[in-house]
């Protein structure tokens, strides 16, 4: 809060002097900036502003364009903490921020050291693990089931009709019914039936 007022003052004082020393110079000033716009020294009106400096404007509004779109490319990548210019290359809240190592929780303000990605990868590795395990019990509680006559006589849907649906990822949809829990051959992975 100090550095503020600090650097609002300097910036009051700046400007204030750059006044002063328009006022005081004015005629020199005011020549030359008539001089480098282009509104003096031409046989008509303005002839010289509209073919010299006026015809930047549009250049400067293609450069203003051309800078919004920089600044909103780095707004995505930047640290989502308000304030911070950081390149945020960590994700937090299951991806839905991207934080820099000073504003990360796991990190506490401190670059990522080897132990600390070593422990973090061994936690996800064992929240892998029991979400496997929870799945793997749901599938042997499924296939330990016996099989009715009517699951016998119930009419199997078309593969042209399921198209891709075989290959969607597991849902909250097949959690809340486990009829629809498959386990697939290969890596452990559970699609719609």
């Amino acid at each position: 809060m100090r550095w503020r007022l600090i650097t609002a003052a300097a910036l009051i004082c700046a400007a204030s002097a750059a006044i002063a020393l328009w006022v005081l110079h004015a005629p020199p000033f005011g020549h030359w900036l008539q001089l480098h716009t282009g509104t003096i020294n031409e046989p008509g009106p303005y002839y010289g502003f509209w073919s010299g400096f006026g015809s930047d404007l549009e250049e400067f509004g293609i450069l203003g364009a051309i800078g919004a779109g920089i600044y909103q490319l780095v707004k995505k990548y930047n640290c989502h903490e308000p304030g911070c210019w950081r390149i945020g290359q960590h994700p937090a809240a299951g991806g839905q921020f991207l934080l820099c190592y000073r504003h990360h929780p796991d990190y506490q303000g401190k670059k990522p050291t080897h132990e600390l990605i070593e422990r973090l990868h061994r936690e996800h590795l064992e929240r892998q693990a029991a979400m496997y395990s929870r799945l793997d019990e749901a599938h042997q509680h499924l296939a330990a089931k016996p099989a009715t006559a009517d699951d016998v006589h119930r009419p199997q849907p078309s593969a042209q009709r399921l198209g891709s649906v075989a290959d969607q990822p597991l849902g909250d949809r097949a959690l809340a019914q486990p009829d629809l829990l498959q386990l697939r051959p290969g890596p452990r992975c559970l699609t719609y039936r």
